[in-house]
């Protein structure tokens, strides 16, 4: 990936920043310096095994060809798949085979990344959709059990502390490299840690792979920071900023640049960066709302906003362009302060703040930066990211940190007085020129964004009775269960088996992004068929069972072969980039009816693991689809499902989900008796 960096950031030394008058109180005074400086001090260097790890294999033509069949089998009627295979024969034996040639020359020529690195990355800025909902993803952190800590500016506070430690760790090197422990009560210790810092680093991921430790590329997490997406004519681009000292901030639509770094590079003390978002309070409160939000043409059709973009830098006066490369796009993060007169937390009325917090009416967004970080007025703490610059993996870590510290360790407590100093240079205040025809921009992004947000339904189900520990009892993967139930669902709502979405990292090789894991499988049909059945023709509870089982191993083998790199999207997709790119004629599998209904993801999933997580959410990645973000925990399994109205009836799959979850637990249930 390219990012055009404009600056380096030096580290700055440790002991830059002690001369600072502060006062802790608690917690916070019992710390030092350095320790306020860094999250993490890992003996092992956080990119230690970065230059070791594999590189992502092209998979086998013939074996893309097999999976691909294998997918399209249960979507398809006789007749298209049967022209399907005879499309995909000579595609395997003609086209495709120089289309491998073309993509293996590549790979050779770059051997520093991946083969899916580029095009994928260029995929997301080529895309013209807005962001938010067709991309931006939602994290929404679990509240602080302290009530006093929920404050919104003290919490605020303490996740702007803890996210500039995690940067100055990552930026140190001594952030703890990011490794999948098979067993971390043997290899997430500082014993294997001792052992892996004498191997040299050209095979330490293979020694770590002795241990049952898997490191993942940490190419992405300098990304976390700095970045923004600019909007440009047919494709953006990102920018990155490594010596920025400062934050956005923005509240009611208004924005700010904050500093919360010193001079040196140091993380300014817990009671300046109080003050200072106080200050932004303050100010706020005597402009009132901004009458030009901005922000809100973020979400627009990226190349609308490019237009406008460049009306603001080329044709208003000069300044704007200043204060947009300066202090909005080189900020660290976005963090937005939300107020009174917006949703909170509501656990007997949760959508209204869920839809909130995805697009809402965007006035007091910006979302193009890479990390946006929304507190509520009461305290609720969510994350809304731009996905281009990376996956999964990175985010979750960061937010997984930073919520661990804010809720066992702050830095800063209730009682923290805040300081009177002088705020002019370190809170700024961004006003941007405008006119009537920005004016009218602003005003017709925020009139699609209240169209889009009346259209977008969002439906949740909690169901106590299938949990991780049930389908460890079974020997079953949980998230075969989850999905298998996805489809049975589906099936039942709107009498159809459509492509489905299941996204797989490939972080444990150097530069992977993302596989797909194709979910209806033809064992996962079996199921569904046999018992959508009446009663009296349903197969009897053991063969029930036993097809669920085989189902459950249908669906770890894709899952492995798509954290392998060895599902047939990703390459499907390269293949189609070369042509493209050397000018070739598309290969007619790629305009054929079994090509389209695969990609057009009526059922998107995705589904995040962490303690911290309250809930997920994204938009449907197509007009008539789902977006389910789902998880399976120790005692309950939960959805949270985006459609849109007239286009897909959220509710209904909804109302059958729990019909299939209750289906699948009696057989369950049932099986254990006679086991």
């Amino acid at each position: 990936m390219q990012i055009m960096k404009r600056m380096k950031l030096p580290i700055g030394h440790a002991g830059s920043a002690a001369r600072l008058n502060f006062r802790y109180t608690s917690i916070s005074a019992q710390r030092s310096h350095i320790d306020y400086q860094f999250m993490q001090h890992s003996k092992l260097p956080t990119l230690y095994f970065q230059n070791s790890l594999p590189r992502l294999q092209i998979p086998d033509l013939k074996l893309t060809c097999e999976r691909f069949l294998a997918s399209v089998l249960p979507i398809l009627d006789r007749e298209e798949y049967e022209r399907t295979v005879r499309i995909l024969d000579e595609f395997k034996n003609g086209d495709g085979v120089e289309l491998q040639k073309l993509l293996q020359r590549s790979d050779k020529a770059n051997k520093h990344t991946s083969y899916i690195s580029k095009p994928w990355f260029d995929m997301y800025l080529r895309d013209r959709r807005p962001l938010p909902l067709n991309y931006n993803p939602l994290l929404i952190m679990k509240h602080d059990t302290r009530s006093g800590y929920q404050n919104q500016l003290l919490r605020a506070t303490n996740l702007v502390i803890s996210s500039m430690r995690f940067w100055r760790s990552l930026q140190a090197d001594i952030l703890e490299p990011e490794i999948y422990h098979l067993n971390s009560n043997k290899t997430d210790t500082q014993g294997f840690r001792n052992l892996m810092r004498l191997m040299p680093r050209a095979v330490a991921t293979y020694a770590a792979y002795a241990f049952k430790a898997f490191p993942l590329d940490m190419n992405q997490y300098s990304r976390l920071f700095g970045v923004s997406r600019i909007p440009g004519k047919g494709k953006d681009w990102l920018v990155q900023d490594e010596r920025s000292k400062h934050i956005l901030v923005m509240r009611r639509g208004n924005m700010y640049s904050v500093d919360v770094l010193n001079k040196d590079g140091n993380i300014e003390r817990p009671n300046v960066i109080l003050g200072r978002l106080h200050a932004v309070l303050q100010l706020d409160g005597n402009s009132g709302p901004s009458p030009v939000p901005f922000g809100a043409l973020t979400s627009s059709n990226r190349d609308d906003w490019a237009t406008m973009r460049q009306h603001l830098i080329e044709n208003l006066e000069a300044e704007n362009k200043r204060l947009l490369e300066t202090e909005i796009d080189s900020a660290l993060f976005c963090l937005c302060l939300d107020t009174t007169d917006d949703p909170v937390y509501s656990e007997e009325c949760f959508v209204p703040l869920l839809k909130h917090l995805l697009v809402g009416d965007a006035k007091n967004r910006w979302f193009d930066k890479s990390l946006s970080l929304i507190v509520s007025a009461d305290g609720t703490a969510a994350l809304n990211f731009e996905h281009s610059w990376g996956d999964g993996v990175a985010v979750l870590r960061y937010f997984n940190e930073i919520y661990k510290e804010t809720t066992e360790s702050p830095f800063a407590d209730p009682g923290l007085d805040i300081e009177n100093f002088e705020h002019i240079k370190s809170v700024r205040p961004i006003k941007l020129k405008t006119d009537k025809l920005v004016e009218i921009a602003v005003e017709k992004a925020i009139l699609n964004n209240t169209y889009i947000m009346k259209q977008l339904n969002i439906n949740m189900l909690r169901y106590p009775l299938i949990t991780k520990s049930l389908c460890k009892y079974h020997g079953i993967s949980p998230d075969a269960i989850m999905q298998l139930s996805f489809q049975l669902a589906y099936k039942r709502a709107f009498n159809d088996y459509v492509g489905t979405y299941e996204s797989c990292s490939t972080a444990a090789f150097r530069h992977g992004r993302t596989e797909t894991v194709r979910p209806c499988t033809m064992a996962a049909k079996q199921v569904c068929e046999s018992l959508m059945q009446t009663r009296s023709k349903q197969p009897d509870t053991r063969d029930l069972y036993t097809s669920i089982k085989r189902c459950s191993q249908v669906h770890n083998k894709l899952v492995k072969e798509a954290a392998m790199g060895q599902g047939f999207d990703r390459h499907m997709f390269a293949l189609k980039h070369q042509a493209s790119l050397h000018g070739k004629r598309l290969p007619e599998i790629y305009n054929s009816k079994g090509y389209a209904k695969i990609n057009h993801n009526i059922i998107s999933t995705s589904t995040l693991s962490s303690n911290a997580l309250l809930a997920g959410s994204f938009g449907p990645v197509v007009q008539d689809g789902l977006g389910i973000a789902y998880s399976i925990q120790d005692d309950y399994c939960g959805v949270i499902v985006s459609s849109y109205e007239k286009q897909r009836d959220g509710q209904a799959f909804v109302d059958n989900l729990e019909t299939a979850f209750n289906d699948i637990y009696n057989i369950l249930k049932m099986s254990s008796k006679k086991l």
